[in-house]
């Protein structure tokens, strides 16, 4: 099938209760086109957000966001997303002689052989392998130290991502990243640093497939490898405000007991890379009530007690403000499994990005999402599979 946009959409703001509309963006490498489907349908819903936080391929595809004006960000994406991916292993699912391919073994067969391509070959205009006696050096280079060589990736951010818009900081954007030395996680942000290619490709140089980033004399990995979620660095890292926050998640923390090896592996990234987001959400959630009612306490104090020191330091850990967090979390298909995030077939993105895209628009569907919410922690937290009533 043709892969085109959907509609022209607006790109006038939406007037929503909240002071800030954050977008964040989990690792998970070819998953990545379910953001894009998820954001295309933001946009088309008038949704623009101020701030956009991304690990890994998340980061990537907030570099585009951030760094095109909103009429062109779909388009940006797009181009992103089918340059990396590859019709080299059969888009046979519309020939009507080729029906078998429809069924959930044949599909997994078709992406293994996309995934085997991959890894020999690369995804054009982001990674490609490197020859194999390099491995065997000991001299620290990065053909030393890395199976792929991202020079390519470096072209595809300068054409596709304007880096004067991206840091003028209309959007903010985080970028989130491993320092190699020291072990802390960091993260590059329009409102610190002067966002270059290498802070993107920092956060997505996952070892040992990709080689770690020199960034002003220290080098970094991808971000993932500590967390793989931007949640906490917006809820409690930015400037207090009311905020609806947008967490599209590539890894899915719940799941069935695995049958097989095949099955325990791809069970195992599940669980690593899920970061908890929800636990996360869960203990953000109880702190939140905590600083309420530290507010209501102190505002009951005496006057005589009201300029107590320590009255003072537990004044700047109060907080009004409220959150409404809304879970996207992709779901795989029968069919995929342990290689599915770095699976470039076209088919299995445009299959991500409809995925995000109609995950988005039902979610959008119910009301609370947008509203301000009223519960006693001021928190409103929303997942599509345990909170719809579809």
């Amino acid at each position: 099938m043709n892969f085109q946009p959907r509609s022209q959409f607006s790109t006038t703001q939406r007037q929503l209760p909240f002071e800030c509309i954050a977008l964040l963006l989990q690792g998970g490498g070819a998953l990545g086109a379910y953001q894009a489907g998820v954001y295309e349908a933001l946009a088309e819903a008038d949704i623009h957000p101020d701030w956009v936080a991304g690990i890994s391929i998340g980061a990537i595809n907030a570099a585009i966001i951030a760094g095109n004006a909103p009429e062109s960000r779909v388009d940006r994406l797009r181009e992103f997303w089918t340059q990396v991916t590859s019709t080299a292993s059969g888009d046979w699912s519309g020939n009507p002689f080729l029906d078998w391919t429809r069924s959930d073994h044949a599909r997994n067969l078709i992406n293994q052989m996309s995934a085997g391509l991959a890894l020999t070959c690369g995804a054009s205009g982001f990674f490609s392998a490197r020859p194999i006696l390099p491995w065997l050096q000991t001299g620290g280079t990065s053909d030393a130290t890395s199976f792929y060589n991202t020079a390519a990736l470096k072209t595809t951010l300068e054409r596709l991502v304007d880096f004067d818009r991206l840091n003028v900081g209309t959007t903010r954007f985080s970028a989130g990243a491993v320092n190699v030395r020291t072990g802390n996680f960091v993260y590059f942000d329009n409102t610190t640093h002067t966002i270059r290619p290498e802070h993107i490709m920092a956060s997505g140089a996952l070892p040992p497939g990709f080689p770690a980033v020199e960034i002003e004399g220290e080098h970094y990995w991808d971000g993932g490898l500590v967390s793989n979620t931007p949640l906490q660095w917006v809820i409690e890292w930015g400037a207090p405000q009311d905020t609806l926050a947008f967490q599209v998640d590539l890894w899915n923390a719940r799941g069935q007991l695995p049958r097989n090896m095949a099955e325990v592996v791809t069970r195992h990234k599940e669980i690593q890379y899920s970061s908890r987001t929800r636990a996360s959400t869960d203990q953000f959630k109880r702190v939140q009530r905590l600083r309420r009612a530290l507010a209501d306490l102190l505002g009951r104090l005496p006057d005589d007690l009201a300029g107590h020191d320590d009255v003072k330091l537990l004044s700047t850990a109060v907080s009004r403000n409220v959150y409404n967090i809304v879970h996207l979390i992709y779901r795989a298909r029968n069919h995929e499994g342990h290689s599915k995030d770095y699976e470039f077939s076209r088919l299995s993105m445009q299959d991500h990005w409809r995925a995000g895209y109609h995950d988005a628009l039902r979610t959008l569907r119910h009301p609370e999402v947008l509203a301000r919410p009223s519960t006693p922690d001021g928190v409103f937290t929303f997942d599509l599979e345990h909170d719809g009533r579809e």
